[in-house]
């Protein structure tokens, strides 16, 4: 299949390699800023481009993967003269009824996973969930995306809205509080690298166990002793402070209704 990769960020750079790999053609590379495309475009064997213009007209499958505020302007510049084209976003939180109007032929093809520049993930792994405008692109996506991953879901964007929330939540947020937990060692000259361990085993025991059976600390049975000693100790950071207050109060719910 021939595919064009307009954008070129972290989950082009993983998606486009991927695609490469499992035999299809990535003929031309977008990015608004050159340098970037050209770097993808190297490694996928394409041409890069800053400017859609200069797109191919034609191609199996044009696969916008840019920022969720530059989605609307991109795909309206994108589909001047390719109504008959079949175009797919990447974007989680954004239903593809943006699509509508700009091409006939349309859907979107959506890699749950945490994609970085710079950093390689297997796609095998990835669960891809698309949705269609119609049988023949769905049936064209999950071919596609087949050829990528083991895990190939059809999901509406009323559906991968809330999936893309969780994902939020389990992800960024989670990844967040690594970042709270690593600046306040850092403050008090512990090295990072010693909560690891911990941080590997819970995300190991979820694979097990339902979180709220996961659930460990002071805040489950809300140990105020503990946790007031704790949140003095944030009195010079009140947003971090009431971070953790807001979440120990939510474990706490969620501890309470897992007894009823």
């Amino acid at each position: 299949m021939e595919i064009v990769m307009v954008g070129a960020g972290g989950l082009a750079s993983n998606l486009a390699p991927a695609l490469r790999k499992a035999g299809h053609s990535i003929t031309a590379v977008y990015s608004r800023t050159m340098a970037t495309a050209e770097e993808l475009a190297r490694e996928v064997d394409s041409r890069a481009t800053d400017d859609i213009a200069r797109l191919p007209l034609t191609a199996d499958c044009f696969i916008v993967a840019v920022k969720d505020g530059a989605m609307q302007h991109v795909v309206s510049q994108l589909a001047e003269n390719r109504q008959n084209q079949m175009i797919v976003h990447t974007a989680g939180s954004m239903p593809m009824a943006l699509l509508e109007g700009h091409t006939q032929r349309y859907g979107v093809l959506w890699p749950m996973q945490t994609l970085s520049r710079g950093r390689r993930v297997d796609f095998s792994e990835v669960p891809l969930f698309i949705e269609a405008s119609d049988d023949e692109v769905m049936l064209t996506l999950r071919s596609l995306a087949a050829s990528v991953s083991r895990s190939v879901i059809p999901m509406s964007s009323e559906e991968r809205k809330y999936m893309h929330l969780a994902a939020v939540f389990a992800c960024n947020f989670a990844n967040h509080c690594y970042a709270l937990a690593a600046e306040i060692m850092e403050q008090h000259g512990l090295e990072f690298g010693l909560i690891q361990p911990l941080i590997a085993e819970t995300a190991r025991k979820i694979v097990q166990l339902h979180p709220s059976e996961a659930q460990t600390g002071p805040a489950v049975r809300y140990d105020q002793n503990v946790i007031s000693r704790q949140a003095a100790l944030l009195e010079g950071q009140p947003l971090v402070q009431q971070v953790y207050n807001v979440l120990s109060q939510s474990i706490h719910r969620i501890a309470l209704e897992k007894k009823k």
